[in-house]
């Protein structure tokens, strides 16, 4: 179920479960190209997210884009989280 809004999508995660704290996540892929011409980046993660009470992972795709903000500082103009079910 999709969620819209600040307040709707802090609450959704806010719900989820607890990650488990020994090995919480796995990276599975990560693929970085240029976003723009001031030295943008645009970033895809794909990997498996094991929550507290579950025996299966979930599998996650990340997608976001860092825009620099002056020498070695980046900050996240996009971001785009899903859990990948089924």
């Amino acid at each position: 179920n999709g969620v819209q809004g600040q307040a709707d999508i802090v609450s959704r995660l806010s719900a989820l479960p607890p990650l488990n704290p020994s090995s919480p996540f796995a990276i599975d892929t990560l693929d970085a190209q240029p976003s723009n011409a001031q030295g943008g980046l645009l970033i895809f993660v794909t990997g498996r997210l094991q929550v507290e009470g579950e025996s299966n992972p979930l599998r996650f795709s990340q997608t976001f884009q860092l825009i620099p903000q002056g020498p070695g500082s980046y900050f996240v103009q996009n971001d785009i989280f899903r859990l990948n079910y089924g």
